[in-house]
């Protein structure tokens, strides 16, 4: 086998992007908490002191660690992680993190865009919910929400506490149906004015933007369009992936009938 990497060449700062990506990942998992030791870092990765330096650097600028000439250096913080192989809510997923409240903005009805309205199934004319939410983790802003819900989930879902319930879990309520799916994307976004002002954080600061439509009921009813502005420094995104699908394992109600008791 031909290797072509000649690691004497790698510079300084991909070794330390190296170690920072691992750190992170590690530090959002829970492997690494309390204190960091440069000494231990640098015989685990194998790299000098110099690299752990500006590797813990990187995370001391992203706030996940405090260095301290006296103290040392500490995880001080780690994102929440949001899994995206299971339909929940947001106040569902990071239940172990913390408390999750909301900030109502707006909870009103509008003509939706026709994208919108084409995508939800609506008629020509037809109104929609639309909501607006800041969502909050303790005291920090983590997410800010616009939602559009179909009229007939959507009106009778207002007269609920959407302040502190996931709109999940209403519109399962108010239906009497589960959700089935969803259909998922995430891409980098830049903060506009607004936007960052919302979420404490700089105009031109990435943030992660979801679009998650949900569906309802074992006819799969679009019912859900979500446009999901999240902070990358306090949240992560995360999911299962199989390659051959048929390596899932199956829920009780996928078993084949030949294997039902």
């Amino acid at each position: 086998m031909q290797f072509r990497t000649d690691v004497r060449r790698r510079l300084r700062a991909d070794d330390a992007r190296v170690v920072s990506d691992v750190l992170r990942r590690g530090i959002d998992r829970g492997d690494h908490t309390g204190a960091l030791h440069e000494q231990t870092l640098s015989h685990e990765f194998g790299v000098s002191r110099n690299v752990v330096r500006d590797a813990l650097s990187i995370l001391a600028g992203e706030g996940l660690i405090d260095r301290s000439p006296r103290v040392g250096t500490h995880v001080v913080r780690r994102r929440a992680v949001h899994g995206l192989d299971a339909l929940r809510g947001l106040k569902e997923t990071l239940s172990g993190h913390g408390e999750v409240r909301n900030e109502v903005r707006v909870a009103t009805l509008v003509r939706p865009p026709a994208s919108i309205a084409h995508r939800l199934r609506l008629e020509t004319g037809d109104d929609a919910v639309y909501i607006e939410r800041t969502r909050y983790l303790g005291d920090e802003p983590l997410s800010l929400d616009l939602t559009y819900l179909v009229p007939d989930l959507g009106i009778p879902l207002l007269e609920h506490d959407i302040e502190s319930t996931d709109v999940f879990a209403l519109l399962e309520q108010v239906s009497g149906r589960r959700l089935h799916s969803a259909e998922q994307s995430v891409e980098a976004a830049v903060a506009d004015p607004h936007s960052a002002a919302v979420l404490g954080i700089a105009a031109g600061s990435a943030v992660l933007l979801l679009e998650r439509l949900a569906c309802i009921g074992p006819d799969a009813r679009p019912v859900d369009l979500e446009y999901i502005r999240m902070r990358g420094d306090r949240i992560s995104l995360h999911t299962k992936s199989f390659r051959d699908p048929q390596s899932r394992s199956p829920r009780p109600e996928q078993q084949p009938i030949g294997d039902l008791p």
